[in-house]
């Protein structure tokens, strides 16, 4: 297994930016595909980035050209760079293996408010 730890969430006013990190207990977390999930309240968690093994990404429609995955695996961690956050981005935030997740973490809280 492996432990994932996000942090960076907080309060930021609409059109600010985060910058969310993923830690791993462990290398093998190299070896996969990571994503950056959501869940608002009363809703399914979503995915909303992949980042490969290699760096290439993926984004969901709700924030393409504004979030920006990335990782470095010498240090067993992924990041989301969140910019113009907007109302609808509030939610806990996750990052786990894509399809077969290992045990989530904590998550991390994101509020967009004015």
């Amino acid at each position: 297994q492996v432990q994932l730890v996000e942090s960076g969430g907080g309060l930021v006013q609409p059109g600010g930016s985060l910058r969310l990190s993923c830690a791993a207990s462990r290398s093998i977390f190299n070896l996969y595909t990571m994503g950056w999930y959501r869940q608002a309240p009363g809703k399914e968690r979503e995915l909303v980035a992949s980042i490969t093994s290699g760096g290439s990404t993926n984004y969901a429609d709700a924030v393409k050209g504004r979030f920006t995955g990335s990782r470095d695996n010498a240090k067993n961690t992924a990041y989301l760079q969140m910019n113009d956050l907007k109302a609808d981005d509030t939610a806990v935030y996750y990052c786990n293996r894509i399809r077969t997740p290992w045990s989530w973490g904590q998550g991390t809280q994101v509020t967009v408010s004015s």
